[in-house]
């Protein structure tokens, strides 16, 4: 790691950026010698031609231009593909610090060489990433588009129904359990949109289209706060356009 590099600075979940050109902001470019020494890090892909490392730190070292923000804040800051970047680093360091030590015989663990995965030296139990699938279903009635929100969304933002894939449960599968348990409804017709990672905090989005094949909307108050039927002219708020559900929204309405 004594080549130039991109780094991933993390300080108590703030990533380090500095000012780019025009008003793009990246990560610090160096070597590892340049910020000191810098244990566990991770190569997590390329940026602009050049080696992109991610690495845990107690402190931010002081640069110019520089400042410290959180992971969401990157996509306004440094667009989709820097976005895509930090995500992916964000979730492997998490997965590093989440097994330090094996999950079967509790020896610690070491970072296995050529890939990413965490090996016990004394039982050899690998730990990989972990990925959660989760499905994301847009479902339309004629010129209406059913929309909900969560009681965790910001206030009066409503978006496409969304869950987590369960074991020995096909995307398919998912996709009708969900949208039956959260809002009561059958669908048909299901058609697949686009895929996003999501690293908040490890979740694979999968998008769908879906027709509305027929029951009442009865949302789930454990789960869904409401959910109405909108048309193109009486929209409510729209999810941030980082998110793959403001896409398959806007696909919709397209």
């Amino acid at each position: 790691m004594n080549q130039p590099a991109y780094w991933i600075l993390r300080c108590e979940h703030r990533l380090l950026m500095v000012s780019g050109q025009g008003e793009d902001a990246i990560f610090p470019s160096a070597t590892a010698a340049d910020f000191g020494h810098l244990s566990n890090a991770l190569e997590v892909g390329q940026l602009h031609g050049l080696p992109c490392f991610a690495v845990d730190v107690a402190q931010h070292p002081e640069i110019e231009g520089s400042t410290a923000t959180h992971l969401r804040a990157v996509f306004q800051l440094a667009g989709p593909e820097i976005f895509a970047l930090a995500g992916r680093a964000t979730q492997l360091l998490d997965w590093q610090n989440n097994h330090r030590f094996c999950g079967k015989c509790g020896t610690p663990t070491e970072l296995k060489a050529g890939e990413h995965a965490m090996q016990c030296p004394a039982c050899g139990l690998l730990a990989y990433p972990r990925l959660s699938p989760a499905i994301m279903v847009l479902v339309r009635d004629g010129e209406k588009l059913l929309l909900a929100r969560s009681p965790h969304f910001k206030p009066g933002v409503f978006s496409a129904l969304a869950g987590f894939v369960e074991p020995g449960e096909t995307l398919e599968e998912c996709a009708r359990r969900e949208v039956r348990e959260e809002v009561g409804i059958e669908i048909a017709n299901l058609r697949y949109f686009d895929s996003q990672p999501w690293p908040f905090p490890n979740s694979l989005m999968i998008a769908f289209f879906a027709d509305y094949a027929g029951g009442e909307l009865v949302p789930d108050p454990a789960e869904i706060e409401a959910a109405a039927w909108f048309t193109a002219d009486a929209l409510p708020i729209l999810p941030d356009r980082i998110s793959i559900s403001r896409r398959l929204i806007d696909a919709a309405l397209g």
